[in-house]
């Protein structure tokens, strides 16, 4: 069975650093491309960050550039998340996910089909 555990949220205060992991297992984690998304009024899931399943390749949200860094160890099966920078509005709970092979719309929630069950990160003013 494919499972997906995230990690390290907690709380910190704005213009603060927290780095999330997400770890895999049940997979052959090399062939799934991954990404992270965290909630939002006007849909189920926002997308924040993607990553090819090389890891040469990724992709932000407007709101996360410049402050997020996604990558991953293939090695480790491992996700992870860095977040500096951080701002109130970046307070959600924060969900690794996966797909097999090639992902057409990395920004859709829709394109993955293994998630974890979240980590809450919780950035105060």
């Amino acid at each position: 069975q494919v499972q997906l555990v995230e990690s390290g949220g907690g709380l910190v205060q704005a213009g603060g650093s927290l780095r999330l992991s997400c770890a895999a297992s049940g997979l052959t984690f090399s062939s799934y491309a991954m990404g992270w998304f965290r909630p939002a009024p006007w849909k189920e899931r926002e997308f924040v960050a993607a990553i090819r399943r090389s890891g040469r390749v990724t992709f932000y949200s407007d709101s996360v550039k410049g402050r997020f860094t996604i990558s991953r160890d293939n090695g480790k099966s491992a996700l992870y998340l860095q977040m500096n920078s951080l701002k109130p509005e970046d307070t959600a709970v924060y969900y690794c996910a996966g797909r097999y092979g090639e992902i057409y719309y990395y920004t859709s929630s829709n394109d993955y089909n293994h998630w974890g069950q979240g980590t809450q990160v919780t950035v105060s003013s």
